[in-house]
C-alpha cells in the first residue's frame, strides 16, 4: 500500500513539474534565424509582367517574404512556394498584410511574364519578378544569393541552376528580421509571421 501511494505521489510530482515547465517556457519565440539587431533590407526595383515597377521600399506596412529561385526548378522552388502558399491560407485574412515575392535566378529562361505566371500558380497574390542579368545581379549580390548555372553548354536550354534557397522575412518597417532554410516547417513560418504581424 505504501509503495502504491509512493508511486502515486511520484506521478503527481512529475505531472506538476511538467506543468510548471510548460508555464515557464518562453512564449512567442521566433523560430527562424533571427537578425538581432535587424538591418534595413536592401532596396531594389524590378519591372513586373504588367509593366509596372515593383519597389521593395514601396511595400510599407506589408511583411515581405522574399525567395530566389527559377521556374524550371525540379524540387526546391515548387516545394518552398507550396509551403508559403500553405502559410498564407493558415493566416486567413491576415495574409492581406503579407507579400510573397519570387525573384528569378535564371533570367535566360525566366521572363517577367513567366516568373509571374509561375508564382501565381501557387497563390494568385504571389508576385514573380525577373529581368536581365544586369538587372538582377545587384539584387542577388545584396542578398548574398548563390547561383551557378550547370551544364548549359552540354544540355542546351535544359540546364539546372544551383542556388541558395533561403526565405527572407522583411517586416513592415523595411527591416530584414529573419531568414529560413529550405524545409522549414510551415508551422514555424506561420508562428513567426503572426508574431511580426502583432508588432506595432
Amino acid at each position: 500500500m505504501r509503495q502504491y501511494s509512493l508511486l502515486i505521489g511520484i506521478g503527481i510530482v512529475a505531472v506538476a513539474l511538467v506543468a510548471v515547465g510548460l508555464l515557464l517556457r518562453p512564449q512567442g519565440q521566433f523560430r527562424g534565424s533571427l537578425l538581432d539587431p535587424p538591418i534595413p533590407a536592401p532596396d531594389f526595383s524590378l519591372t513586373q509582367a504588367n509593366g509596372k515597377t515593383f519597389t521593395l521600399s514601396a511595400q510599407k506596412e506589408k511583411v515581405v517574404l522574399l525567395f530566389f529561385g527559377y521556374t524550371y526548378c525540379p524540387d526546391v522552388c515548387p516545394t518552398t512556394l507550396a509551403d508559403l502558399a500553405q502559410v498564407m491560407k493558415r493566416l486567413g485574412r491576415q495574409s492581406e498584410r503579407v507579400r510573397v515575392v519570387f525573384i528569378s535566378v535564371d533570367p535566360q529562361r525566366d521572363t517577367p511574364e513567366r516568373a509571374q505566371s509561375y508564382a501565381a500558380a501557387f497563390d494568385p497574390s504571389f508576385i514573380g519578378l525577373s529581368g536581365t542579368e544586369a538587372d538582377l545581379q545587384p539584387v542577388w549580390n545584396a542578398y548574398g544569393v548563390y547561383r551557378l548555372v550547370r551544364d548549359s553548354e552540354s544540355r542546351g536550354s535544359d540546364y539546372l541552376v544551383d542556388h541558395s534557397a533561403r526565405v527572407y522575412l522583411i517586416d513592415g518597417k523595411g527591416n530584414l528580421r529573419l531568414t529560413y532554410s529550405f524545409g522549414t516547417p510551415v508551422e514555424d513560418l506561420e508562428n513567426d509571421l503572426r508574431l511580426i504581424l502583432r508588432e506595432k
